[in-house]
């Protein structure tokens, strides 16, 4: 509702009474939309007579696209999850060769390590699968 009451605020200035007639909702309901905007710094009110006209606060848009421009410069993952992630593939693999006794040539260990970082192997997925919560907020079992 507030990204709704930004987007009609840009377009210019506003009363409550048109700003409700606008939206499915009441006047006290975007009377407190405004309110915690204008908190934010994003919408500032002037009176004129006995209304109130509500309009974006540019500065205030200002701050938060510095905020959301910090945010873009991380990666998604931090870089420590992801040397775990490979730690992990590694050691499944380790573990999952020397259980079947194969042995590898450091050919085939380098074409493993490029893989590893490209495609998650199936037990990497299982355990990316089964940190995901279900419906009911339980991890899914991994056992098949």
């Amino acid at each position: 509702m507030r990204r709704h009451l930004l987007q009609r605020l840009a377009a210019g200035s506003a009363r409550v009474v048109d700003l409700a007639a606008e939206y499915p909702i009441s006047r006290p309901a975007v009377s407190k939309h405004l309110r915690i905007l204008s908190e934010a710094s994003l919408v500032t009110a002037t009176n004129q007579g006995r209304e109130r006209h509500y309009e974006i606060a540019y500065d205030g848009l200002e701050s938060v696209r510095d905020y959301l421009a910090t945010l873009r410069g991380r990666p998604p993952v931090p870089e420590r999850a992801l040397d775990a992630l490979e730690l992990e593939v590694r050691r499944t693999t380790r573990e999952r060769d020397a259980s079947t006794g194969r042995t590898e040539t450091p050919d085939e260990d380098r074409s493993k390590e490029h893989s590893a970082r490209t495609l998650p192997t199936r037990p990497v997925a299982a355990a990316i699968t089964a940190a995901k919560p279900t419906a009911s907020g339980n991890a899914p079992s991994t056992h098949r």
